[in-house]
């Protein structure tokens, strides 16, 4: 739920408020905390210039408050418990109470003042990828500002020069930080609010998390082998549905802070991406797809209209991306018949695990226990049974009849009669296979090919 901090109560806060110049500590705006990893309804804004709020899945929007012309927004850099679905926890870094912060949200050309306190156990600062602004505000430690110190509080001020999608991130012990899930979204709507207007705009980052099983906090030094692939640092079945009014104009916008690419696949429709962290792409430059790459350290916004009612997955298409706690050491049993043998082998060495003898599925019925604080690899349940999915999954929920500000779960769609598909329990012919092509005659296997040209060779 939001909490409010009092700046007097704890230990952060206070020491930030004391370490600022006399006569700050009264503009220091009271921070805001989110601890509940559901998706919260879009914040309206309560003032300044009007635009239509974003819904961060399985996140939030910073509230703001305005001081003399300025829209001021207070973060608070500090460890945070983040539940990656529901039976696995995992101790991160983030932003006033989650990983990934919480979302930014402003307008072209509005005066911009973010407070950022340091609770962390070291240095840190804050990088605004994407956004034009003074080389000082940029936020590269060393570079163009000091780190922020713990217990310290840094200003940023600058105005939105455009609109577009952006996100922040620290430019300060990058790897380790990045790594323990430091990051957030920042929206920069149009100033004409009627700009490319949709019904229903939807954000996330893609992050990745290398968490052994049984442990709770990421491996900062892994490079490749992540075995959590998530989104707003969920993984399935704990990524939120996007609830989708039949008939809605929808934009979703995606940034992915990990290290590598990731094409993002959407069922049932194609889409078209309408932008990047650069700007909005003129309607003439645009291209239809249903899956787009999205680079490391890059944003896409797709848009497409939600004409056709259903429950459609959305997900990575990089299968191992759609998957928990993999690893390139489980061993392929495809084939052989292990029943028994597994359970006693676990009894000698715990982390062992292998695939079934039928394929990844057939381990589902193996119920070999699992470390605390680990999810399977393969998990969620739908209306026909196991859905054999987990990391970067969800499903876009399109349904008639939605109020336009509802955006809570749906449930399972109802297939109309006829619209399922279904086992054939009539007649089946037996399969005919094709003949081995037959020789071909002597007379033509002796016939030897004309050399290059078409000429005759050299006597």
């Amino acid at each position: 739920m939001i909490h409010r901090r009092s700046l007097l109560a704890g230990g952060a806060a206070a020491a930030a408020a004391a370490a600022l110049p006399r006569g700050a500590v009264a503009t220091l705006p009271e921070p805001v905390g989110q601890t509940s990893a559901d998706t919260q309804p879009p914040l309206a804004p309560p003032n300044g210039r009007p635009y239509q709020p974003v819904a961060t899945l399985n996140g939030w929007t910073l509230p703001w408050r305005m001081r003399n012309g300025w829209k001021e927004f207070h973060l608070i850099a500090e460890p945070v418990e983040r539940e990656i679905a529901p039976g696995m926890v995992a101790n991160l870094w983030g932003y006033n109470g989650q990983s990934p912060g919480p979302t930014i949200e402003c307008v072209e050309g509005d005066r911009v003042r973010i407070f950022v306190t340091n609770a962390l156990p070291e240095h840190t600062t804050i990088h605004w990828h994407g956004i034009l602004l003074p080389s000082g505000m940029d936020g590269v430690g060393g570079l163009t500002q000091p780190q922020i110190k713990p217990g310290k509080t840094f200003v940023y001020e600058f105005v939105m020069k455009k609109s577009g999608t952006f996100m922040y991130h620290p430019h300060a012990d990058e790897m380790v930080q990045m790594a323990m899930g430091m990051m957030g979204f920042l929206v920069v709507h149009p100033r004409d609010p009627g700009f490319r207007r949709v019904d229903r705009d939807f954000v996330f980052l893609i992050n990745a998390y290398d968490v052994e099983p049984g442990s709770r906090v990421p491996k900062v030094m892994t490079m490749t082998d992540f075995n959590l692939w998530t989104w707003n640092s969920r993984a399935f079945p704990g990524i939120a549905p996007l609830p989708i009014r039949k008939g809605d104009r929808v934009r979703i916008r995606i940034g992915n802070l990990t290290m590598t690419n990731h094409p993002i696949h959407l069922h049932g429709y194609d889409f078209r991406v309408t932008g990047t962290d650069g700007g909005w792409i003129d309607r003439a430059a645009q291209w239809p797809e249903v899956t787009t790459d999205v680079p490391v350290g890059a944003m896409r916004v797709i848009e497409f209209t939600a004409d056709e009612p259903g429950d459609w997955a959305f997900h990575c298409h990089k299968s191992h991306h759609t998957m928990n706690a993999m690893g390139h050491d489980v061993p392929t049993m495809i084939g052989v018949d292990h029943r028994g043998l597994a359970a006693k082998i676990v009894k000698l060495v715990p982390d062992y695990m292998v695939m079934g003898e039928r394929g990844m599925a057939d381990m589902g019925d193996m119920e070999m226990p699992l470390p605390d604080n680990t999810l399977p690899m393969m998990t969620g349940a739908g209306p026909f049974g196991p859905i054999e999915m987990g990391g970067m999954f969800t499903v876009a929920k399109v349904r008639e009849g939605l109020a336009r500000d509802d955006y809570g779960d749906p449930g399972w769609y109802r297939h109309p009669p006829g619209t399922v598909a279904y086992e054939w329990t009539g007649p089946a012919d037996r399969p005919v296979r094709a003949r081995t092509a037959p020789t071909p005659p002597a007379a033509v296997r002796a016939v030897k090919p004309r050399p290059p040209g078409g000429g005759h060779g050299h006597h």
